[in-house]
């Protein structure tokens, strides 16, 4: 099961949140969920050099807002804000040009990189694209991440490794990812690479520690 389903789908609830909250009639469900995804591709590939973590979607009735997580807020915030003024102006005048709802852009700066899955991911991936051997990469990585206090990390880097003429995968981990228990904070991230001789697929699951419930008083 941990190999074939998204950690961060059996966790809902426990220790992970949804990444689009509204509501909607079983009308408006399927052009909300379309309309979130556009989004998300859109904005990812805008931002592919700026650290992007995570994008979450909140609705209401006349505002659509979107929640940047980054570890480089002022390369979307840019000078005075102009950069998050253009961004907004895009996104109204690609997805909502008749002006509603209204959307809006906020950006949130991650403390931890080294303990986002989706950015280790990406840092994986852009040292692989210059060319720099995917070993090394994943063990200075994998050692840094486990230096903050982490319980555990793997990756999983699939492809052409190395430019070898047949596919296959290689396993880094260190630590213990407890991917049976469900109050387990697992992060879970998968990361496209383009090489010049194909695409690699890298995957990572960072184990954070158990979950503890807040007490409610």
């Amino acid at each position: 099961m941990g190999q074939k389903a998204d950690p961060r789908a059996n966790r809902m609830a426990i220790t992970k949140n949804w990444t689009s909250k509204w509501f909607a009639s079983s009308k408006d469900y399927k052009n909300y969920l379309t309309a979130d995804l556009k989004i998300r591709d859109w904005t990812k590939a805008k931002l592919s050099k700026s650290g992007v973590a995570v994008i979450e979607i909140s609705r209401s009735r006349d505002k659509l807002t979107l929640r940047i997580v980054t570890n480089r807020p002022g390369l979307i915030i840019g000078r005075s804000g102009q950069g998050i003024n253009d961004l907004q102006k895009e996104l109204q005048a690609q997805f909502s040009p008749n002006g509603f709802p209204v959307i809006r852009v906020e950006v949130v700066e991650e403390k931890q990189p080294d303990t986002s899955a989706a950015l280790v991911a990406q840092n994986i991936c852009q040292q692989i694209e210059r060319r720099k051997p995917y070993r090394p990469t994943v063990k200075s990585t994998i050692e840094r991440t486990m230096s903050r206090g982490v319980k555990g990390i793997k990756v999983l880097v699939s492809g052409r490794l190395g430019g070898a003429e047949i596919a296959r995968k290689e396993k880094f981990m260190d630590g213990s990812i407890p991917l049976s228990r469900f109050n387990v904070n697992i992060d879970y991230a998968y990361q496209k690479c383009q090489t010049t001789y194909g695409m690699l697929g890298i995957k990572v699951w960072i184990n954070k520690g158990d979950h503890i419930e807040e007490e409610i008083i």
